[in-house]
């Protein structure tokens, strides 16, 4: 469907596809960058500007995604929005795969809706909370351009009265691995190490839950790799 679709698109016969379109239409396609830009071209928009982050998951990174498959992994762009994720992701995570507009965004779902399904002690939830503000001011500085990101800023200080102090306090940290334990409706509590790595070229993050070998929680993410083969 998507190589006819883009058959179409060079043909002139798809009429007026949005950006959100053909972002999801270059990553079913693996597109690079340059042949991203293309397809936005052919298809009469202008391509997503140099100084705005990107969603765009390039053919490396989605090799690696595809190839990861016995851990949770998830895709997130430099705001915290939602890109993709694996089969074992949307097994332990389900439904956020569904999440659209301001509900995909993680810090915005933490800080006003707090629906996050993570078991939290108090000095974790603090230490969480102060690594998404510090992730958000490293954005804003990186993409001084962003409207979309300078819309979220301003949004989550007038919703969140936690954000907005955390925001004006200006501290920035190093991130660390930390243990979160998941509430799961197919397992129940899991708990998992959990690692941000970060690309380079795009400043995508990749989210990755691995469980300890040997323990219980890694028979846990055993069960649900199982459950996720038959989904």
């Amino acid at each position: 469907m998507s190589v006819d679709y883009l058959v179409r698109l060079e043909q002139g016969r798809a009429q007026n596809p949005s950006a959100q379109v053909l972002a999801s239409l270059a990553r079913a396609l693996h597109l690079n960058e340059d042949e991203r830009d293309q397809l936005y071209l052919s298809a009469g928009l202008a391509p997503p500007a140099a100084g705005v982050i990107s969603a765009h998951l390039g053919p490396g990174l989605r090799r690696i995604l595809d190839r990861l498959d016995d851990t949770p992994v998830g895709v997130y762009t430099a705001a915290w929005d939602f890109v993709q994720s694996n089969r074992l992701w949307d097994v332990l995570f389900s439904g956020e795969k569904q999440r659209r507009g301001r509900e995909a965004n993680l810090v915005w779902r933490a800080f006003t809706v707090a629906d996050l399904p993570i078991v939290w002690s108090a000095g974790q939830a603090a230490v969480f909370a102060r690594e998404m503000v510090a992730d958000l001011h490293t954005a804003s500085a990186a993409y001084p351009d962003d409207r979309e990101l300078a819309a979220l800023i301003t949004d989550l200080r007038a919703a969140s009265p936690l954000f907005l102090q955390l925001w004006d306090e200006w501290r920035i940290g190093r991130r660390v691995n930390q243990l979160k334990t998941v509430s799961s409706a197919k397992v129940g509590l899991i708990t998992l190490d959990c690692d941000v790595l970060t690309a380079v070229d795009s400043d995508l993050r990749l989210v990755v839950y691995t469980a300890e070998i040997g323990s219980a929680d890694e028979k846990k993410l055993e069960l649900l790799r199982d459950v996720g083969s038959f989904a």
